[in-house]
């Protein structure tokens, strides 16, 4: 039993530790945008102005003259802008979509 909770420690220490790589659509082989919170990262460099950090998460985001209680969403060049703070995706065919 100890042999198996630090091998099952182990596995998750090493989870934690290790950087996450880079996701890529196998289809295309582009790199896969993030569903949920994008970060400035993630946003092409005209969108990355008006950024901050969310009080409540601490991850940064932008707002692209959206708002002060807004962030600016990529997916596409044809699906692209705001949402209240936290409340945006890119859904699997590549569009914004906003859940309240």
């Amino acid at each position: 039993m100890k042999r198996f909770a630090f091998t099952l420690l182990a596995v998750i220490a090493a989870a934690f530790v290790c950087a996450p790589a880079q996701a890529f659509d196998s289809l295309s082989g582009a790199a896969l945008i993030q569903a949920d919170w994008q970060g400035p990262q993630s946003l092409p460099p005209r969108f990355r102005n008006h950024c901050a950090v969310d009080t409540f998460s601490g991850r940064p985001y932008c707002s692209d003259h959206c708002g002060f209680d807004s962030q600016f969403y990529y997916c596409s060049r044809e699906s692209f802008g705001c949402c209240r703070l936290g409340f945006g995706y890119c859904d699997w065919t590549g569009l914004l979509r906003c859940h309240p």
